[in-house]
């Protein structure tokens, strides 16, 4: 782990992970020309809002495209690191729903684009994968479980997968948690950051000491419901699985961990009852260790707080976007509250309790 003093840590990390900065957005009369000469694709482009990249739907008159163009702070090994995944996952593990990525006439999986000030800019195209995102929609027990076993699904294909640029450093990796206590200093409320604090001092008792003894190996690092996309009438439930953007090698057990803290306090009178439900699904697939299973509520506890917290650090970078991100932080904030009042004890018995009902036969 990097020893450097934790402000320094911080900014590096937020560098690395493309949210310290900004970029122009690509023309569209560029992503055109791009598209017809490489592709021989046309049709009519449709801006989609995101994160860090330049992303379009693609609408022609056969299919629907997915097209990306990374961020020019974005490294092409990080970009092929991505592509790498989703390849693998077609040919390890055909039968998931996973994206594909489309090849050029020239038989690559992507085209690079040189910017003015000489940075290199990735084009790549995906199919499109349709279905509603599960976080606009409702799902009972069953349908969480279904979720959470496309994800030990995915994980289980991931196993064997190795990738030089795997051991990229990204914020959101919460093998580097503890040394990002400096962003409470960034949440105004007194109230959050006793909470934050909280949170901190629970992953600092039980995960920081286990950290190098956890079971690796490349994840998807963003199983959030905005990545998941549904059909309630399809016996599967899940018919997409989206964004690799966050891929990387960590901790095995911090995968499921994002999945749950989208789910936390969704159901306030009972704040973990989806995130149960979902880890139930995700060992059908993919056994948790009995060693690690406390840690996961941890895990998500630590996950929710610091998208809380990374979101007011960016609230005062981008002004123009500052009320929309703390709306959503505030969420954020209820969630950690709600789920914190239950006892970190009593979120493992469940968790234990719904593995032996769950289990198959």
């Amino acid at each position: 782990m990097n020893t450097s003093p934790p402000a320094r840590i911080a900014q590096q990390l937020f560098e690395e992970s493309g949210l310290a900065s900004s970029h122009e957005p690509i023309a569209t009369h560029v992503v055109d020309a791009l598209l017809a000469r490489h592709y021989r694709l046309s049709g009519r482009l449709e801006r989609l809002a995101t994160e860090k990249d330049d992303t379009f739907r693609l609408r022609t008159d056969t299919a629907d495209h997915l097209v990306k163009v990374s961020p020019p702070d974005e490294a092409v090994a990080v970009v092929a690191l991505q592509t790498a995944v989703m390849r693998h996952l077609e040919t390890a593990a055909p039968d998931l729903p996973t994206q594909r990525v489309k090849q050029t006439v020239e038989g690559g999986d992507h085209v690079p684009i040189e910017t003015k000030d000489g940075a290199v800019r990735v084009l790549r195209v995906l199919d499109f994968v349709e279905g509603t995102v599960l976080a606009r929609t409702d799902p009972d027990p069953h349908q969480l479980a279904l979720a959470g076993q496309m994800l030990g699904r995915v994980d289980l294909a991931l196993r064997s997968f190795r990738h030089p640029a795997d051991e990229r450093r990204l914020v959101w990796d919460l093998r580097y948690f503890d040394q990002l206590r400096e962003l409470i200093d960034h949440t105004p409320d007194p109230a959050h950051r006793r909470l934050a604090r909280n949170v901190f001092r629970l992953f600092h008792e039980a995960v920081v000491p286990r950290l190098g003894e956890l079971e690796t190996q490349v994840i998807h690092g963003d199983y959030s419901p905005y990545n998941v996309l549904v059909d309630p009438q399809n016996d599967s439930f899940v018919t997409g699985v989206i964004d690799f953007g966050d891929t990387m090698r960590s901790a095995l057990i911090f995968d499921p961990a994002v999945s749950l803290a989208n789910l936390l306090g969704r159901t306030p009178e009972d704040p973990w009852y989806e995130a149960c439900g979902f880890v139930a699904g995700y060992e059908r697939a993919r056994p948790i260790k009995d060693t690690e299973l406390p840690l996961l509520p941890v895990a998500a506890l630590a996950r929710l707080t610091l998208r809380a917290l990374v979101t007011h650090w960016r609230a005062e970078r981008v002004p123009e976007r500052r009320d929309y991100l703390l709306e959503h932080a505030r969420d954020d904030w209820v969630n950690v509250e709600r789920a914190m009042a239950v006892a970190p004890e009593e979120i493992v018995a469940r968790l234990l309790s719904a593995r032996r009902w769950s289990a198959p036969g």
